[in-house]
C-alpha cells in the first residue's frame, strides 16, 4: 500500500510507478507480518514527518508518535523504512540512464556524425581507450548475501512484469511472488554479526562478477557492435582490488592473492 511511502514528500520520486508499486507491497507485508498496530503507527509517523518536512502550519506541534514506540516497535519501524529505501533504490536503478533522453551510444554516435565525426573515427578512438571500473572491499559490504539475493530476485521479477508477464516460469502469480520476496526481506536479519574475512570479501565480489558484469558486458558489446557496424576493441574491462590490496591490510598475504586470482 502506497500510504507507507515516505517519498510522498518528494514528488519527483513518487512519479516512479515502481516505487509506488513496491511501497504498496511493503505496506502489505508490514501489516501481514508486523501487525495492524505497527502498520498504523508507521503510517502516522510517516504522515506527521512529511507534514513537518513540508513546513505545514502547526505541523511542528504535532506529536510524531515516535515516543510511543517501545523497543521492538522501534526496531520494526526502522526495518520498514530501511526496506523502503532499499526497494526505492532498486526502482531507481531500474530506470538508470534509460530515463535520460539521449543517454545512450546510438544518440552519442548520431550527434558525433552530425558534426562530421564518423563511426570509423569512433572505433579508432575506442581501439586506444581503456575503462576499468575497479571493485574494492572498502567499505566492506555489511549486508548479508541473503539480503542481496532477495533484492536481486525482486529485480528479476520486475523485469518479467516489464515484459507483460503475469506469472513466473514456475506458474506463480507475479505479484504474489514479489510480495513473497519482500516478506523474505522483512524476515531476514539484514546485517552480519560476524566480522568478514578476506575470503568472504572475495566471495562477495564474485557475486557481482557473476550476477552483474558477466551477463551485462556481452550485451553491451553486442549493442555497440550494432550501432557502430563493427565489433569495438575490448576497451571496457573489470578490475578487482579485493584479495590483492597491499595498502596495510595485514590479512592480505600471498595465499589470499592466489585464492582471489584462482577464483
Amino acid at each position: 500500500m502506497e500510504s507507507i511511502n515516505p517519498a510522498q514528500s518528494a514528488p519527483a520520486i513518487t512519479q516512479n510507478p515502481d516505487i509506488r508499486y513496491l511501497g504498496r507491497l511493503l505496506g502489505d507485508v508490514i501489516r501481514a507480518y508486523g501487525g495492524d498496530k505497527l502498520y498504523k503507527q508507521t503510517e502516522y509517523i510517516r504522515s506527521a514527518s512529511v507534514d513537518r518536512a513540508r513546513g505545514l502550519q502547526g505541523a511542528d506541534l504535532t506529536d510524531t508518535g515516535l515516543d510511543a514506540l517501545n523497543l521492538d516497535d522501534t526496531l520494526n519501524f526502522t526495518r520498514g523504512f530501511m526496506l523502503f529505501s532499499m526497494l526505492a533504490n532498486l526502482a531507481e536503478d531500474r530506470q538508470g540512464v534509460a530515463a535520460e533522453p539521449g543517454a545512450d551510444v546510438a544518440s552519442a554516435v548520431a550527434k558525433l556524425e552530425s558534426h562530421g565525426i564518423g563511426k570509423d573515427a569512433v572505433l579508432e578512438l575506442l581501439s586506444h581507450s581503456l575503462i576499468v571500473p575497479v571493485l574494492t572491499a572498502h567499505p566492506t559490504e555489511v549486508r548479508r548475501k541473503s539480503m542481496i539475493d532477495h533484492k536481486n530476485r525482486i529485480a528479476d521479477l520486475m523485469q518479467l512484469k516489464d515484459a507483460g508477464r503475469t506469472e513466473t516460469d514456475d506458474g506463480e502469480n507475479l505479484d504474489e511472488a514479489i510480495f513473497r520476496q519482500i516478506a523474505l526481506l522483512w524476515q531476514t536479519r539484514p546485517l552480519r554479526r560476524e566480522k568478514l574475512f578476506v575470503q568472504d570479501e572475495i566471495d562477495n565480489v564474485l557475486t557481482y562478477f557473476r550476477d552483474i558484469f558477466l551477463p551485462t558486458l556481452p550485451a553491451l558489446y553486442g549493442r555497440w557492435e550494432r550501432v557502430l557496424g563493427a565489433r569495438p576493441h575490448s576497451f571496457l574491462r573489470v578490475g578487482n582490488w579485493i584479495g590483492g590490496d597491499r595498502d596495510g591490510n595485514p590479512f592480505v598475504q600471498a595465499p589470499q592473492l592466489r585464492s582471489a586470482l584462482g577464483r
